[in-house]
C-alpha cells in the first residue's frame, strides 16, 4: 500500500483532478448558455425556432455522448483538451435545453404580462423575472447534469487520452499491477468521484437554500 501512496503518486492524482474540473468548467457556461437558447427556442410560439431546436436536441441526446467524443476528435481533429470542452459543450447543450425548458413550462404565462406592465420589453423581462425563477426552479435538475459531466470525464482518457482522474489512476494500475493494489487504486477513484460530486450536489442545494 506505500507503494501506491507516494508523495508522486498522489501528485499525479491530483493533476488527474484538475484535467477533469479544468474541462467540466470550461465545457459548463458555453452548454449553459447554448442551452437556454436552445430551450427559449423551444419555447417560443416560432415554429422555425421550435423545429429548428428540437431537430438539434433530438439528435443529440439519442446519441452516446462517447460518440460525440470520437465525432469531435476524428472528424474535427481537435485537440485533446478542446475535443473535451467542445463534446461536453455540445452533449450538454441539449440537457440543459430540456431542463430549462422544464423551468420555462413551469412558470404562469401571467410572468410576462406582469413584466411588460412593469414596462419591461420582452429582452428585459427575460432576464430580470422569467429566466431567473426557471434557474430556480431547475437548479437541482441541473446539478445531476453537472455530475452527469463530471462522470463521464472518464471516457476522454480511451478516446482522447487525455490524462483526466481516470487517465491517471489507470496509468498507475499499470504501474502497480497487484490484485490488491488494482482494488486499492479503484477504490481511491470510486471515493475521488463520489466525494466531487456529493460536493456538486450540496453546493446546489446550498445556493438553492
Amino acid at each position: 500500500m506505500s507503494e501506491i501512496f507516494t508523495f508522486s503518486n498522489i501528485i499525479f492524482i491530483i493533476n488527474g483532478i484538475s484535467k477533469t474540473m479544468f474541462i467540466v468548467s470550461f465545457s459548463l457556461l458555453p452548454s449553459l448558455i447554448f442551452g437556454t437558447i436552445l430551450a427559449l427556442m423551444r419555447h417560443s410560439d416560432n415554429k422555425f425556432f421550435k423545429v429548428i431546436s428540437s431537430i438539434f436536441i433530438d439528435i443529440v441526446r439519442n446519441i452516446p455522448n462517447l460518440l460525440w467524443i470520437y465525432i469531435v476528435f476524428l472528424i474535427f481533429k481537435l485537440s485533446s483538451n478542446m475535443t473535451g470542452i467542445v463534446s461536453f459543450s455540445l452533449f450538454s447543450s441539449a440537457a440543459f435545453a430540456e431542463i430549462i425548458r422544464g423551468g420555462l413550462n413551469s412558470l404562469d404565462i401571467g410572468q410576462f404580462e406582469a413584466a411588460y406592465s412593469q414596462g419591461l420589453n420582452y429582452f428585459q423581462s427575460l432576464f430580470y423575472i422569467i429566466l431567473p425563477q426557471a434557474f430556480q426552479r431547475c437548479l437541482m435538475t441541473l446539478s445531476l447534469q453537472v455530475v452527469t459531466i463530471v462522470k463521464d470525464t472518464s471516457l476522454l482518457w480511451s478516446v482522447a487520452g487525455i490524462q483526466e482522474l481516470t487517465g491517471n489512476v489507470t496509468i498507475l494500475m499499470n504501474k502497480h499491477q497487484s490484485i490488491t493494489q488494482i482494488f486499492i487504486l479503484y477504490g481511491i477513484l470510486t471515493i475521488l468521484y463520489f466525494v466531487i460530486n456529493f460536493t456538486i450536489l450540496n453546493f446546489f442545494k446550498y445556493i438553492q437554500d
